[in-house]
C-alpha cells in the first residue's frame, strides 16, 4: 500500500495509507458525525476546501451510485477525506462504483488507516484547523509539509460562495400542478432542495450568488430562498444586499444553513466562527415558539450571534431568535415577527438526514400563499 500523512497546522502526524487519489490536497480539517450518508457529505458543495474527517469506523459499504449526488453533475466537494477503515468490498445493487474508484477518478487525495477518533478529538479539544493530506510524490520531510499546511489560506475570510454557485440559472419545474414561483440564490446549493420543493408544486428559478437583485425583482416571484454554502459569511456583502431588497419588497424569504447567515446579517447581527463546528445528522434543535425538538442534518462551522429567544429590532420590524441548538445554545434560526422571512441553520431537505425538518417547506408555502391572498 501507499504511505500517506496528515498534518494538522499545529505539528501533529497521523500515518496511514493512500486511498483515493495520490498527490497532496490542503484545507480546513473538520469532523462530520454522521453514521450514513457519505456520498452527499461529499458532493455537498458546503464542504468545499474542507478535508473531511469521518467519525463512523467504516466507509464505503454501499458503493457509489449516480443518483445519490447533492451536487450537479456528481462533483465532489471536500478538499480530501480521512476514514478509518473502508470497506473491502461494496454490497448495495444500487451501486455503479466503488468509493475509492469515484475518489481517484475525480482526483480527491485521501487518507486510510488512521485513528479517526483520535484526530475528531484533537479536532474538539482544539478547533478546526488546517491540514494537508499528502502521498505518493507529494510526500516530503515533515517540516516542508507542515510549511505548506500553514501557509495555506485560512477558511475565516474565505469568500467561496462564487466558486461553488451555479453559472448560468436553470428552472426546475414542479411536479404535477404549478402553485408558486421561488427564486433560488445558489449560494452552494443541494439538488434535493429544488426537489422538496417541486413536490410540492414550487416552480424553482436557480440563479447565480452573482445575480442583481433586479433580475430577481424582476421575476416577481412568489418567495426568494438562499440557499446552504461555504465559506465566510461575513464576505458575502452581495448576498446581503440581494436580502435587503427581497425584504424590502416585502417578498416571502426562506433562507437554510448559509442562508441564514445571510438573513441575519440583513436584519442586523454578527456572524462568528465555531471553535469546530456542526457536521452531522443527529444535531437536535428547539424550536423557541412550539418547544419542539427536531433532529437535524447540519454542515456549518459560522453562527450568528444571538440568545435563545432574543427579540431585537431590524430596518425591517421586529425580529427573533427562533431556534437554537440543544448541545450548545448556538443560534440556529431567526424570523421577522410579522411572518415574511424566517431562516434555519439546518439541512430540512435531509440529504443525508432526518425529515424532522421537512414540515419548513410547507411553512413556507403558506407563508407565499397568505402573501398572495
Amino acid at each position: 500500500m501507499t504511505s500517506a500523512l496528515l498534518i494538522l497546522e499545529n505539528g501533529q502526524v497521523f500515518t496511514g495509507q493512500a486511498y483515493g487519489a495520490t498527490g497532496q490536497t490542503l484545507g480546513e480539517a473538520v469532523f462530520c458525525t454522521a453514521m450514513t450518508g457519505y456520498q452527499e457529505t461529499l458532493t455537498d458543495p458546503s464542504y468545499h476546501r474542507q478535508i473531511v474527517v469521518a467519525t463512523a469506523p467504516q466507509i464505503g459499504n454501499t458503493g457509489w451510485n449516480t443518483a445519490d449526488d447533492e451536487s450537479r453533475g456528481g462533483k465532489i466537494w471536500v478538499a480530501g477525506y480521512a476514514v478509518r477503515n473502508p470497506t473491502r468490498r461494496v454490497s448495495s445493487w444500487r451501486a455503479t462504483s466503488t468509493l475509492d474508484e469515484e475518489l481517484v477518478r475525480q482526483g480527491i487525495v485521501g487518507i486510510s488507516g488512521i485513528d479517526t477518533r483520535a484526530l475528531t478529538r484533537v479536532l474538539r479539544d482544539h478547533g478546526s484547523m488546517r491540514a494537508g493530506v499528502f502521498s505518493g510524490d507529494a510526500l516530503a520531510e515533515t517540516d516542508v509539509l507542515l510549511e505548506r499546511v500553514r501557509t495555506a489560506p485560512s477558511m475565516a475570510g474565505a469568500d467561496l460562495a462564487g466558486e461553488v454557485s451555479t453559472d448560468a440559472d436553470y428552472v426546475v419545474e414542479p411536479d404535477g400542478e404549478h402553485r408558486f414561483t421561488v427564486a433560488a440564490i445558489d449560494l452552494g446549493i443541494k439538488t434535493n432542495t429544488p426537489r422538496m420543493f417541486a413536490q410540492r408544486g414550487v416552480r424553482v428559478h436557480v440563479f447565480p450568488s452573482t445575480v442583481d437583485p433586479q433580475a430577481v425583482i424582476d421575476l416577481a416571484p412568489d418567495g426568494v430562498f438562499l440557499s446552504n454554502g461555504p465559506g465566510d459569511p461575513a464576505t458575502a456583502d452581495g448576498a446581503v444586499a440581494l436580502t435587503r431588497s427581497v425584504l424590502e419588497q416585502r417578498i416571502p424569504l426562506l433562507g437554510i444553513c448559509f442562508g441564514n447567515q445571510i438573513l441575519g446579517r440583513a436584519l442586523g447581527r454578527g456572524t462568528y466562527k465555531m471553535k469546530f463546528g456542526h457536521r452531522g445528522i443527529n444535531i437536535p434543535v428547539i424550536d423557541h415558539t412550539t418547544g419542539l425538538v427536531s433532529i437535524t442534518a447540519q454542515n456549518h462551522g459560522f453562527a450568528l450571534e444571538g440568545e435563545a429567544g432574543e427579540e431585537f429590532d431590524t430596518d425591517f420590524g421586529r425580529a427573533r431568535v427562533s431556534h437554537t441548538c440543544a448541545n450548545d445554545g448556538t443560534v440556529e434560526g431567526v424570523e421577522l415577527l410579522d411572518g415574511q422571512a424566517f431562516s434555519v441553520q439546518y439541512h430540512p431537505e435531509a440529504a443525508a438526514g432526518p425529515h424532522d425538518a421537512a414540515y419548513l417547506f410547507d411553512r413556507f408555502s403558506t407563508v407565499m400563499q397568505g402573501a398572495r391572498a
